[in-house]
Formats: C-alpha cells, sequence, structure tokens
C-alpha cells in the first residue's frame, strides 16, 4: 500500500473516532431541566443572570428550564417532594439547585460547571423529559430565550401580606421583637441617667458578662454558618435561618454581619471587665462606653430586624435571640 494510502486511511481512522467522541445534537431534541431559586439568594441571582442565559443564547429552544420559586408555599412543597424523589442528602440542602435527568446539582459552582457538559450529553442521546416532581406542570414557570434573566424571576413585586406569609411564626416574632426594642430604646433615652459618677450597681452585675457571653456564642454560631455554606443552621420550627443567612443583606461591605456581632460582644465583655476590676474615675468612662456600645448594638439590630420580615420576608431565630441580648444590655447598663 502507497504511503498516500495510510495516510489517507489514518486520516478517515482519526475523523471516525472524532466524530465517535463529539457531541451531536438530535434535531428535535430538548433539555428539561428544574431550577429551584430563592429571589434573595445571592447565589441563585448569579447563576440565574449569569450562568444560564449564555446557555440559553447557545442552546436556544433545545433547553427549557423550569423555575420553582422556594419562597413560594407551593415552590416549598415542590422542592420537599424533589428531595423526597431524588434523595437529595441533608448536606446537599439548598438553593440554586438544579435537577435535570437523574442528576441533582447544587450551588453555584456545580451548575455552571456540570450543566453545559450535562446537556451536550443529553442533547446526543435525544434529550430528556423533566423531571418527575408531583405537581409541577401545574407551579412551574419556564425559563426560555424570552426570560434569561434574574429580574424575570424575581419577586420585587411581592406585596408585604405574601412576603410575611412565607414565614408567619418567625415573621411575627420578629415584629413583636421589633416594637419591643424601639419602646426600650425610646423609653430608656428619655428616662436616661445623668449622673454618671457611681458604677458600683455595674461593676458588680455579672449578668451583663453572662449576656455579653452568650451574644458571643449565638454570634459565632452565625459567623459559622456563613463561612460554612455547606452547612445548614439549625433553625427549628419558628423561622427561615437560611433564607436570611443567604440574602444580600447578611453581609456588610462584603463581611458577614456576624463578624460584627463578634467583636461587638467581645468588646463589650472587655470593657465590663475594665470596669469591674477598674477604680471609679476608669469605670465611669467605662459605663459610658458600653452604653454607647450597647445603644449601637441596640439601633443596628432594629434596622437589622425590620429587613427580616418586611423585606427579605423570613427571619432568623439566631438574629432575634442576638437582638433580644443587645437590647437587654443596654438596658441593664442604662438604669445601673
Amino acid at each position: 500500500m502507497s504511503r498516500q494510502r495510510w495516510l489517507n486511511l489514518i486520516s478517515i481512522i482519526v475523523i471516525v473516532n472524532l466524530l465517535q467522541f463529539a457531541p451531536i445534537r438530535a434535531e428535535g431534541a430538548v433539555v428539561h431541566a428544574v431550577l429551584f431559586y430563592s429571589p434573595t439568594c445571592p447565589h441563585c441571582h448569579k447563576v440565574i443572570s449569569e450562568d444560564l442565559p449564555p446557555l440559553i443564547d447557545k442552546y436556544g429552544k433545545q433547553l427549557h428550564i423550569t423555575v420553582v420559586n422556594v419562597r413560594l408555599a407551593a415552590g416549598q412543597a415542590l422542592y420537599q417532594a424533589a428531595i423526597r424523589q431524588f434523595n437529595i442528602s441533608k448536606d446537599r440542602l439548598g438553593v440554586p439547585t438544579l435537577i435535570v435527568g437523574n442528576h441533582v446539582l447544587v450551588g453555584a459552582d456545580e451548575i455552571p460547571s456540570q450543566f453545559p457538559k450535562l446537556i451536550d450529553s443529553f442533547l446526543a442521546q435525544g434529550g430528556v423529559e423533566s423531571p418527575h416532581i408531583p405537581g409541577l406542570k401545574v407551579e412551574a414557570a419556564p425559563v426560555d430565550d424570552n426570560t434569561p434573566k434574574a429580574e424575570a424571576l424575581d419577586s420585587k413585586d411581592e406585596t408585604l401580606v405574601n412576603k410575611l406569609a412565607h414565614d408567619p411564626i418567625g415573621n411575627s416574632l420578629a415584629i413583636i421583637v421589633l416594637l419591643t426594642m424601639i419602646i426600650v430604646v425610646l423609653h430608656g433615652l428619655v428616662h436616661l441617667k445623668k449622673n454618671f459618677k457611681h458604677s458600683d450597681s455595674l461593676k458588680s452585675d455579672w449578668i451583663i458578662a453572662f449576656l455579653a457571653l452568650m451574644g458571643l456564642a449565638v454570634s459565632g454560631y452565625m459567623l459559622y454558618i456563613a463561612i460554612t455554606p455547606e452547612v445548614i443552621a439549625v433553625c427549628g420550627p419558628v423561622s427561615d435561618c437560611n433564607s436570611v443567612q443567604k440574602s444580600e443583606y447578611s453581609h456588610l461591605f462584603g463581611i458577614p454581619i456576624a463578624v460584627f456581632g463578634v467583636i461587638a460582644y467581645m468588646i463589650i465583655l472587655l470593657v465590663w471587665s475594665i470596669v469591674h476590676y477598674s477604680a471609679e474615675k476608669v469605670a465611669n468612662l467605662g459605663r459610658l462606653v458600653l452604653l454607647m456600645l450597647t445603644l449601637s448594638g441596640t439601633l443596628f439590630s432594629i434596622y437589622l430586624t425590620f429587613l427580616e420580615p418586611f423585606v427579605i420576608g423570613a427571619s432568623c431565630i439566631w438574629c432575634i435571640a442576638s437582638a433580644i441580648i443587645m437590647t437587654t444590655l443596654f438596658w441593664r447598663i442604662r438604669a445601673a
């Protein structure tokens, strides 16, 4: 066999093998997927506004994504049904979650890195139907080339009643605590003692140290949740901590809010220790510092507690606990 024929044969073999492994989109094939998201989740916003639009542009009508808002009662029911249907483990709970075929992708890392490969794979196989989740066809809404952006999915026009209904027990508790904090601050400022010459009662008030330690523990746990995304916060039946922790309001200047809580309680504990062991003049100054610290902390807690029911639509029992602790500290120091 001539050299040219050998080269032609090798070229044919190479082309055949390349075609064997190259993804071929079957004409008319469609990949159906389901995305569970929350309007207050920044990771969901990234996936919907940054990662999915290029795929929608690339595949067009061959890609159909159904979105389900887990903040709505019907959407949460569908999400729970999906958890049971696909045996999603506890360490993989949370949004964004995308299901395509039998594959469950969780988080803003897995979805953009694995979803494109799965699309090509399923298209080569002739497409894949929407995952079987009871009630999905009734409650879901499609994401296609007409709705590629997160704004189309966000609940910005959601009524206040609907927001409060997302977490009725937690939001009711947050509102009660919010009103109480406002009353305490107003009463405390009106009846604020102007005489700071005697700090004996503050020196011997070990409850302040105990409360500061409690606040430090609560803030420490919230910080652990903030820096460990794969860990689900223990919320109990009265609140939706994870929605609050994943909201855009859980950070300030890119720093988790819990960091400021940890720092505040550590400073309060340190200053009280100085007051406890210091002479009267230093103790009086320390008392004024404690009063300003706890007043600032309470005002900031009022702001954060307001955001939970009225803006985020979910409340965090740990955040509420920290707000109560900080307000109690302000009350005791003011009255000392």
